[in-house]
């Protein structure tokens, strides 16, 4: 099945851009973009000299990954079209996106936390790191070498002070990174001191209960687990925002900045939401009622031309009701926009501190997430472009090309060489397999890469390859070690089918572009540079 949409040219993307941010911004609905806080005098008084900063000095980095969001943002056109996006609230992130540059076609190497990240923060691909899972054996060390510097290291190693809080790592993996100061979330749940992302309290206020609720859960309880994942899960809590693990994460990151604002700094906030479960105070759930919740437009049979190996429905998620899906994608909504909030007391603090304007402030996630696409599709693990898709904004210091888009295609592995590039820092003894974007920064509407790769290994037996070019994406599902069987191919004309619906691999007339993209796909990132 296919539905079209016209192409939407970048004059459009900007304004889409600015309506979203006034519609937020003005709704009497929406959430208020952070503003003063009773305890700003505190903060300044235990805030250290701020140093002066020229053109010539190097900037701070404040590095905000969120997990597992996609690009349902009120800044991005996608929830223009998307109705599952609709009712995205997110002033805080459009305002950075209005005063930054955000990134149209920004993607993710690996589609799940620990392969995405410990690929962003070395700059190097998975089939480079060697890391092709989440737990606790998949360590970063033995494979990457006692002497290899991460990201913040690299920093670190040229005069930054560096500091975590929250989820930059991987859970099992933040201490495999050093930082000076190196911090987890704390914990909502009783007996525990830092954050895991699996915890139900025992109390809902939310419109629609899920599927969890067995003997014992007026207690609190653990989701029920699952192949791929968390089942389906949420809690609309009487929690006050800033005392959930997010909020004291963002607390905690202000403390930082202000402490340090004598010496150049790379601190990275990493926000757990709007990882599952959904669990967060009922005022935010409050702003996206279950009625106004559309489910995704799927046509009949669109996954029949879809290969076995690209299909991760399952029976959990497809059992639960049209309520319980709307209420699913209304508690993502809600842990997005709690984020949101979040992110507007950094932003907030960053002008009380009076570091704006030494800051280059990067929002990103490790991944996208689905949200009930192609007739039952939940959380990541895909190669379309609800999983492998990322928001991205970089806000410069000096209001560089404020406020306007760029559909050059970046990828996550990008970042490294991008922040050395934009703090001046020399390039690190290990080869980065991505690209600096400081051009894109300075020119957004530039050519720039002509590929962005993706990859997962499927739990059916088969490792997908993806590449997404301008207008096509093509994928390549091989057979694993001890598995049978024929390449499995995928060819979706994004320009027309914008939401992958049609399948052209096997059409006669794009023969030879499968053959075309099947050869760039086996050449690699190498020969998509710019």
């Amino acid at each position: 099945m296919k539905m079209s949409l016209p192409s939407v040219s970048r004059s459009v993307h900007v304004r889409v851009s600015m309506i979203a941010l006034m519609i937020a911004t003005l709704s009497p609905h929406a959430v208020k973009v952070q503003s003063s806080d009773i305890t700003d005098p505190f903060l300044m008084q235990v805030a250290a000299p701020n140093r002066t900063v020229g053109p010539e000095d190097r900037p701070n980095v404040l590095f905000i990954v969120v997990d597992d969001l996609n690009v349902a943002l009120g800044s991005y056109l996608d929830s223009a079209s998307r109705p599952q996006y609709a009712t995205a609230k997110t002033p805080n992130i459009d305002r950075l996106a209005a005063e930054g540059v955000r990134f149209e076609r920004a993607y993710a190497q690996y589609p799940a936390c620990n392969q995405s990240r410990s690929s962003f923060l070395s700059g190097q691909r998975p089939p480079t790191t060697g890391i092709y899972g989440n737990g606790p054996q998949h360590v970063w060390r033995p494979k990457l070498g006692e002497d290899f510097r991460l990201l913040p290291e690299h920093f670190h190693d040229h005069g930054y002070f560096t500091a975590r809080v929250g989820k930059i790592g991987h859970n099992y993996h933040e201490g495999e990174i050093s930082w000076d100061v190196s911090n987890f979330a704390l914990s909502r749940a009783p007996g525990m001191r830092f954050h895991i992302p699996n915890y139900l309290p025992g109390s809902d206020l939310s419109e629609v209960r899920d599927t969890t609720w067995t003997e014992g859960a007026e207690n609190g309880m653990f989701p029920k687990k699952r192949r791929g994942g968390m089942v389906l899960s949420w809690r609309a809590t009487t929690e006050s925002p800033r005392m959930t693990p997010d909020g004291t994460t963002a607390t905690r990151i202000i403390q930082l900045m202000a402490e340090n604002r004598d010496k150049p700094f790379f601190i990275a906030a990493g926000f757990h939401k709007p990882h599952q479960p959904w669990v967060g105070p009922a005022e935010f759930f409050e702003q996206h009622p279950v009625d106004k919740i559309q489910l995704p437009n799927t046509p009949p049979g669109d996954m029949d031309d879809v290969p076995i190996a690209a299909n991760t429905t399952s029976e959990d998620d497809v059992s639960h009701t049209e309520q319980q899906k709307k209420q699913a994608i209304a508690a993502y909504h809600a842990m997005v926009t709690m984020t949101d909030s979040y992110v507007g007391e950094l932003l907030y603090a960053l002008k009380v501190l009076e570091l704006d304007k030494s800051t280059i402030v990067v929002f990103t996630s490790d991944h996208g997430f689905h949200l009930n696409e192609h007739g039952g599709l939940w959380r990541k693990s895909t190669q379309f472009e609800e999983s492998t898709r990322v928001p991205m904004i970089v806000r410069l210091p000096n209001g560089q090309s404020a406020g306007q888009v760029t559909s050059g295609l970046v990828e996550l592995v990008d970042l490294y060489p991008t922040l050395v590039d934009l703090a001046g820092l020399p390039k690190p003894a290990h080869e980065l397999e991505g690209t600096s974007f400081k051009p894109l920064l300075e020119d957004p509407g530039k050519d720039w890469k002509s590929a962005a790769f993706s990859e997962w290994r499927s739990w059916r037996g088969f490792h997908g390859n993806t590449i997404r070019v301008k207008r096509y994406r093509y994928t390549e599902w091989t057979p694993r070690q001890g598995k049978e069987g024929e390449t499995l191919r995928e060819l979706y004309d994004l320009e027309e089918d914008p939401f992958e619906y049609d399948n052209l691999a096997a059409s006669p007339e794009h023969e030879s572009l499968v053959a075309k993209l099947s050869q760039r796909l086996m050449t690699g990132w190498r020969g998509a540079q710019p």
